[in-house]
């Protein structure tokens, strides 16, 4: 799943600071300190989401507890942990995917733009117009490409053939890949390469106009040249929507997050800049996950 051969090494300092390269044929990868921070962010604006107290319930069994997390808008934020950390329930929970399964349970409050999104008033069909999301499998409908795209702003009664034109165009743009498909918009989505699918799919989401964009995985299925496409794409993505994307690869999340939060056992361990999570820690078992000794 890493691009080329991509691997963390770790130097210690005479103060024992964790230094953290990512690499990549030799380079390091790492962003340069960005013009913002998270202190700076939170200041500037509302925050896009705003996670209070939340805990998290599969039946009996305790998923997640006493989250506390706030994400600014126009950034990329990585979830990272290991498998069954809840990294991925709590992405669920964001545009209320969770509702679905029978038995869960949320304590706590979710905000987004400031309204607490499991409250009773709250459309859900709206919510998960605004909050769209990105899987780990890539699943296009067996439908056109045109038809994929078109399929969100049809269910929103956009009926103009000139206007579903204009936006299955813009958001195959968007998603990088009008291009390579604008001559074949109606033949089969099934017949496109699993990268393509993957951002047809991401077109597909941004055709009904979200705020945020959730990504669980999405890169996990898919060869290093198609990875890095979709990497590309997140970093013109966040000029006009609010990216959570969870991830095993940790390279990635170096590469493309503004912001990291560490998961493990169910609690978030450490949130902050990107930089600061991946060089100096503030937390142990932060340290010990982002240097390989378990995970």
């Amino acid at each position: 799943m890493d691009i080329a051969k991509a691997s963390s090494q770790r130097t210690t300092s005479s103060s024992s600071t964790l230094k953290v390269e990512v690499l990549r044929n030799g380079q390091n990868l790492m962003k340069e300190p960005s013009d913002h921070s998270l202190k700076e962010d939170m200041n500037s604006s509302q925050p896009k989401i705003e996670i209070r107290h939340m805990n998290f319930y599969y039946g009996s069994n305790q998923a997640l507890f006493k989250v506390n997390l706030t994400i600014p808008e126009h950034r990329v934020t990585a979830f990272i942990g290991p498998s069954g950390c809840g990294k991925s329930t709590l992405l669920r929970c964001l545009n209320r995917l969770n509702d679905l399964v029978l038995g869960t349970r949320v304590d706590g409050e979710i905000l987004i733009d400031g309204q607490d999104i499991y409250q009773p008033e709250v459309d859900i069909t709206d919510l998960r117009t605004r909050v769209g999301m990105v899987f780990q499998k890539v699943n296009p409908f067996p439908k056109s490409i045109y038809q994929n795209v078109a399929y969100g702003p049809m269910l929103q009664k956009v009926k103009s053939r000139a206007v579903l034109d204009e936006i299955v165009e813009h958001s195959l743009q968007g998603a990088g890949l009008w291009d390579e498909v604008k001559d074949r918009l109606h033949t089969s989505a099934l017949g496109i390469s699993g990268g393509q699918q993957q951002r047809l799919c991401i077109a597909r989401a941004l055709a009904v106009n979200p705020d945020i964009l959730l990504m669980d995985e999405p890169c996990s299925a898919l060869d290093p040249i198609s990875t890095g496409k979709i990497e590309e794409l997140l970093h013109s993505l966040k000029e006009r929507l609010t990216i959570v994307i969870v991830t095993h690869n940790m390279q990635q999340a170096a590469r493309v997050s503004d912001y990291t939060g560490f998961f493990l056992l169910g609690e978030l361990i450490e949130y902050d800049d990107t930089k600061k999570i991946f060089t100096n820690p503030g937390d142990r078992r932060t340290e010990d996950y982002v240097t390989g000794r378990f995970g």
